[in-house]
């Protein structure tokens, strides 16, 4: 058996699909988006540290102790 579904209704369907998701998981939407703003900025980070003087671990660490 198929089934056919017009194009108009399918994007309906999806949108529909989306707009309940958005509002029944908000959270799980916002950890989504967080996290892939986290690996942007990381990236960016890591990036930026390439071009940069290499430091020692005890320095490091100093840091990430104040």
């Amino acid at each position: 058996m198929e089934v056919t579904i017009a194009e108009d209704r399918l994007k309906e369907v999806l949108k529909a699909a989306v707009v309940e998701v958005l509002e029944e998981r908000g959270d799980l939407v916002r950890a989504i988006v967080e996290a892939a703003l986290e690996d942007l900025a990381l990236a960016r980070a890591i990036e930026e540290g390439e071009g940069s003087e290499a430091v020692g671990r005890d320095h490091v660490f100093s840091l990430l102790e104040r």
